[in-house]
Order: structure tokens, then C-alpha cells, then sequence
């Protein structure tokens, strides 16, 4: 009997899932092209973005929103295709609009956490981050990145080790968070980073760091 490899078995189910997406594509395109006005254009927007036609995706979406403007679900497509495309901007205006509409909207105060985080704004991250977890209380994922953003440093009198080193501005330095990073020292290398960033949001350096310790952090999840 002929086993699969890890690998063969990984690419067969990306193959599955590349065909099956092509497919789900064709029919919304089919959907849409049979009656234009519909709701289906946002489907489509979604699959494009998945797809990585993130351009097509936002077009299609701001097509839509000109004739169903409050269609919020269609404006988040749009807001994630913008991330994806690099407008982080772009995106975090749509979201703005979203949140005004329907200020409970969770993923929508997720992905505006995710957008002030990339721009080193810590205290705005947290504050939609604070929310969503409000609205979510299951929402774990959430959770834990607030804990790393909005970390507290401890007292001196209960600060030990590196704890108290964190303690002192004058550590806060990229190279210090980078050299917790590569220590594997995750929690810390954030709280150095946020601390950064807390002083000098535009420290490009400090954002990337964040940006590399939580990627290392999820890796470590598995």
C-alpha cells in the first residue's frame, strides 16, 4: 500500500482548495452576470480577495457600495482588500464609516486594532481592541493580544530580573526588543516594542519589530 507524504498530502488539499474557490468563483460571476443588481456582487468581492485579485475585489466592491451604500458586510470586504493591497488607510476610513453605522461591529474593530497597530498607534490598537473583546467575550485571540499591547510594567518592589530591566526606559531600545525576540523572550520583546512606539509612533524600526514578535508569537502557537 502507497502512503502520501506530508508534503504531497499538503499540496493535494491546497490543489482541492485552489479548484474548489475557482469553482465557487465561476458561479458567483455567473450569478452576478444574470442579474447585476444583486446583493452578489459582495460573494464575488470576497472570493476575489481570497484568490489574491485583491484590485478586482475593491472595485467590485465600491461598484456595489454605490448602489447599497449601508451594506456594511460589503464595505468590510473592502476595507480587508484594501490591507491586502496596502492601503492601510483606505482601509481604516471604510472602517470608520462601518463603525459608524454599526458600532458592535466586532471584525470591524479587529481589523481597526490590526491598522493602528501596523501604524504604531498602541493606544488606539488597544481601545478597539478592548471593545471587540467586550462584545466578544470568547473571543481569546483578542484577548491575548491586549494583554501583550497594554501590558503593565511591575513595580520595582515586585519587578525581578528582566522584569526590572523593562522597567528602565533606557532599555527601550529596538536593539534591547530585538535581542528578547531572538531569545525567544516574546511577551517582552512586545512590551519593549509598545513602549517604543507609546513615545514614537512613526519608529518604523519599532514597528516592524512588533510586527516580527507577534508573527513569531503565532508561529510558536503552531
Amino acid at each position: 500500500m502507497t502512503t502520501q507524504s506530508p508534503d504531497t498530502y499538503n499540496r493535494s488539499a491546497v490543489s482541492h482548495d485552489d479548484a474548489a474557490l475557482t469553482q465557487a468563483i465561476r458561479r458567483q460571476e455567473e450569478r452576478l452576470a444574470r442579474d447585476p443588481g444583486s446583493l452578489a456582487f459582495a460573494q464575488l468581492a470576497d472570493l476575489y480577495r481570497k484568490v489574491g485579485r485583491t484590485r478586482e475585489a475593491a472595485a467590485l466592491c465600491r461598484d456595489g457600495l454605490a448602489r447599497y451604500p449601508h451594506y456594511t458586510t460589503a464595505r468590510l470586504i473592502l476595507a480587508k482588500a484594501l490591507v491586502a493591497d496596502g492601503d492601510l488607510d483606505g482601509a481604516l476610513a471604510e472602517l470608520t464609516a462601518i463603525l459608524q453605522l454599526s458600532p458592535k461591529d466586532v471584525q470591524s474593530h479587529r481589523l481597526a486594532a490590526e491598522i493602528h497597530r501596523r501604524h504604531g498607534r498602541i493606544d488606539e490598537a488597544v481601545a478597539h481592541l478592548e471593545t471587540a473583546v467586550r462584545l466578544d467575550a470568547g473571543d481569546r485571540e483578542s484577548r491575548a493580544l491586549l494583554g501583550l499591547l497594554r501590558a503593565a510594567t511591575p513595580s520595582p518592589g515586585e519587578a525581578g530580573g528582566l522584569a526590572r530591566v523593562l522597567g528602565d526606559d533606557t532599555f527601550a531600545t529596538v536593539a534591547f526588543g530585538t535581542l528578547c525576540r531572538e531569545q525567544a523572550c516574546l511577551e517582552e520583546a512586545a512590551q519593549t516594542f509598545t513602549t517604543i512606539l507609546r513615545r514614537d509612533p512613526g519608529n518604523r524600526d519599532a514597528r516592524d519589530g512588533l510586527e516580527q514578535t507577534l508573527r513569531a508569537r503565532q508561529r510558536r502557537k503552531g
